[in-house]
């Protein structure tokens, strides 16, 4: 008979199936437990103050305090602080081996309900029909964050010691740019490795690209527009030619139209195999015009068209691919705006000015290796419990990013659902079970047993 091979830490690769046998069991034995933990969760609201200022339904601390006493009770070292005024971070640590640490990582922040006719069901009841849990948040993402906490909950009831030190982190602001991440990242709050438990409907994405928020002014100068005359048409350069107006909103059309064109150039001369060719794209997403430049960055006067304007704003959102940096990247668009610049005489002196990380939002990008052991792990445990998932990456950006710039291995993993940022939002019951015991078994295969 063939001997049993044994894993790092001596026990046998079929101990360690026993393990996770044991460990899956008990999250199937308190399935009703992990559902409704999910169900409490959701029906308490907590939208990001940022998208919605109400305290009625801010209310990101009660769910931190609902989920504080499940992580002592298994045995966490638990950490409260306010990332942001009035708005906690959560951490529970189990000690163990940094070598073989992991962070399971979720955030319970939540947009804004929307329009209240849109939806069937209440965004706060956390109603379930047809196997599906509604309601804000349901999906993106605290059937992720229940599915975590449920995972540690299995490990401590089996009587299971991990060697490698474990970490919870409950986060706020992921969905105004991750702020909450951000800050226990600054508080050195790392491991060898991060799980993020998005939404993936069960594929595993160990890969997304960056994302800068960017913002491009532009100068022109005012005239009045009687005088466009002045500007547009050829005229005799004499002493009483008065001096002609520059509109920087039509050089701003220029500019979109050059970034358009920029954007494509980039979009097909590179992509990455995990993620949709073109991906890599450049939203311009706002844009003021309009006359005087005011102490906060944007035009003061913006209702009188009959000034020719001397400044346009254009916010930009940008992606770039998982094996580019965000040093490279910047100096390439500032390159572009460069060039842009010495084809207009007026902008050559007065050339377009770039603010990057604007808000304070900047999203490293996450390359971790396909053959990465906790990658490997998730696609073994999740095929062995249900359909064989996909390798592929995450075409948004979310907290892993925020791990992934302080050097930690990232990979996103999580149930599956719809209607997130939508109407009548819902994660699949099924999937939330499923995903606790895969992310349970990927723990112990990381981790390690003692």
């Amino acid at each position: 008979m063939r001997p049993a091979r044994r894993c790092e830490e001596g026990i046998t690769m079929a101990d360690a199936q026993t393990i996770i046998d044991a460990v899956q069991a008990e999250i199937e034995r308190d399935r009703d437990w992990l559902i409704g933990l999910v169900r409490d969760m959701v029906r308490i609201p907590s939208v990001n103050p940022k998208f919605e200022a109400n305290p009625a339904i801010n209310r990101e601390a009660d769910v931190q305090a609902l989920l504080e006493p499940i992580l002592k009770h298994d045995g966490f070292k638990t950490e409260q602080w306010d990332a942001l005024p009035g708005r906690p971070n959560l951490v529970g640590d189990w000690a163990g081996n940094e070598e073989r640490s992991l962070i399971l990582c979720g955030h319970i922040d939540v947009v804004p309900v929307g329009e209240m006719k849109d939806w069937s069901v209440d965004p706060f009841g956390g109603e379930i029909t047809n196997g599906r849990l509604y309601g804000r948040g349901a999906v993106d993402m605290k059937g992720g964050v229940a599915a975590c906490v449920a995972a540690a909950h299995a490990i401590r009831k089996a009587g299971i010691t991990l060697q490698g030190r474990l970490a919870v982190h409950s986060v706020v602001d992921e969905e105004a740019g991750g702020f909450g991440a951000m800050d226990a990242v600054k508080k050195g709050k790392l491991a060898k490795a991060v799980l993020v438990a998005e939404p993936t409907w069960g594929d595993v994405l160990p890969v997304e690209g960056g994302l800068e928020w960017a913002r491009v002014t532009i100068r022109g100068r005012n005239a009045h527009s009687a005088l466009r005359y002045n500007e547009i048409y050829p005229q005799r350069h004499d002493k009483d030619r008065l001096k002609p107006g520059v509109n920087a909103i039509e050089i701003a059309a220029r500019f979109i139209a050059a970034v358009r064109q920029y954007e494509l150039d980039r979009t097909r001369a590179k992509s990455h195999p995990l993620l949709p060719v073109g991906m890599n794209t450049i939203n311009i997403g706002v844009m003021h015009g309009g006359t005087g430049l005011g102490e906060h960055g944007l035009p003061t006067v913006m209702t009188n068209p009959a000034i020719i304007p001397d400044v346009a704003v254009l916010d930009l959102d940008m992606k770039f691919l998982p094996d580019e940096n965000s040093a490279e990247y910047r100096r390439d668009f500032e390159a572009f705006v460069h060039y842009f610049a010495q084809t207009d005489a007026w902008l050559r002196d007065n050339p377009p000015a770039i603010q990057w990380e604007l808000g304070g939002l900047h999203f490293p990008p996450m390359n971790t290796p396909v053959d990465h052991p906790l990658v490997t792990s998730l696609m073994k445990r999740k095929a062995a419990i249900g359909k064989a998932p996909q390798t592929s990456g995450f075409v948004a950006v979310c907290d892993a990013a925020h791990y992934a710039g302080a050097g930690v291995d990232g990979v996103i993993f999580g149930p599956s659902g719809d209607g997130f940022h939508g109407a009548n939002e819902y994660v699949e019951v099924e999937s939330v079970v499923e995903t606790a015991k895969v992310i349970a078994a990927s723990v112990i295969d990381w981790c390690g047993v003692r």
